[in-house]
Order: C-alpha cells, then sequence, then structure tokens
C-alpha cells in the first residue's frame, strides 16, 4: 500500500511539475508593443511551436509580413504562433514610435500575431531573449526578419537568416514538423 501512494504521488507531483517547468529559453517577461503589458513567454506560449522574428518596417524583407501573418493565421489552431519583435539595429530600418510600428503593421500587413516592444537583437547589445536564442543556436540576427524556430518544449530547433522566407520548404517543412510532434 505504501508503494502504491508512493509511485501515486511520484505521478501526480511529476505530471504538476511538467506542466509547470519552464524553459529557460522562454523564462522571460517581455512588454507587449505599444501597452507594454508584460508577458511571461512560458506562460502565455506553454506548448506553442513559436517563430521568432526580429521585424523592420523600412525593410527590403518587409514583405514578409504577410507570409508570417498568413503562416500565423493558418497554423495557430495547430498550436503556432509567430512573434514578432521590431528592432532598429540593422540600417535604422525601424526608426518610428511603437505606436507607429503597431499601426504600420496592422494597416499595411493585417498583422494579428503577437508583437512586443522594440528590442535589441544584435550581437553584443541583444535582450537577454535575443542573447538566449543566439546562444542556443549559434548564430545572431545579421539582419531583419531572422527567424528563430522553438518545439513545444521550448527548445530551439531550428534558425533562419532573413532571405529564408515564411512560404520557403525549408521552414514549412521544420514547422509542420514541430506541429506535428507532441
Amino acid at each position: 500500500m505504501k508503494t502504491l501512494l508512493f509511485l501515486s504521488f511520484l505521478f501526480f507531483t511529476g505530471s504538476a511539475w511538467a506542466d509547470t517547468h519552464c524553459s529557460k529559453l522562454l523564462d522571460h517577461h517581455i512588454p507587449m508593443l505599444n501597452d507594454h503589458k508584460s508577458v511571461h513567454l512560458c506562460e502565455s506560449y506553454k506548448h506553442q511551436v513559436l517563430l521568432v522574428v526580429n521585424t523592420a518596417s523600412k525593410c527590403g524583407y518587409t514583405p514578409q509580413y504577410e507570409g508570417l501573418e498568413k503562416l500565423h493565421r493558418v497554423l495557430k489552431n495547430e498550436g503556432f504562433t509567430v512573434l514578432g519583435f521590431p528592432s532598429n539595429d540593422f540600417g535604422g530600418q525601424e526608426p518610428g514610435s511603437e505606436a507607429s510600428v503597431k499601426q504600420f503593421c496592422k494597416l499595411t500587413y493585417g498583422v494579428e500575431f503577437p508583437m512586443f516592444e522594440k528590442t535589441s537583437v544584435k550581437q553584443g547589445g541583444a535582450s537577454a531573449f535575443y542573447a538566449a536564442l543566439a546562444k542556443a543556436s549559434g548564430s545572431a540576427p545579421s539582419w531583419n526578419f531572422h527567424k528563430y524556430l522553438i518545439d513545444r518544449n521550448g527548445k530551439l530547433i531550428g534558425s533562419f537568416p532573413s532571405n529564408v522566407s515564411p512560404d520557403s520548404p525549408e521552414l514549412l517543412s521544420a514547422i509542420i514538423t514541430a506541429i506535428a510532434k507532441d
């Protein structure tokens, strides 16, 4: 009887631990764009496949917003979320206020995926979250629209340079594979 009780204790506390465990990579509180409401990535995106992208409104890659929004819209019910991080680190291509960034994204591309406050992503001055992404992948963004793919357990599983578009077979395959894993 004691053994059964002990095993039950381990099973239930183990399950509770698994539900509350936070990946070190996602253990960050980050303010949302414009309203600055702080979001804990682990709590808000628990068990989601995430595509983290540093964005800019005046970049040659800016039209990728359209593909990112389409990915988010089509796959959000499958446990997938795009997270956008505007950054002015490369070529001064995100010079506007957070309000203007939000308005541009919404009016020009209909962006509904979560957007966070303007963030430094460049190696040497990156935010704690982007420093962790660069460390985990071995590559920091070298331009706007660099993409990091994170699995449902908060583990980095891919890093894609700016020229890999949201509809590229390479990225789509990685996303679909990650979504299919439970």
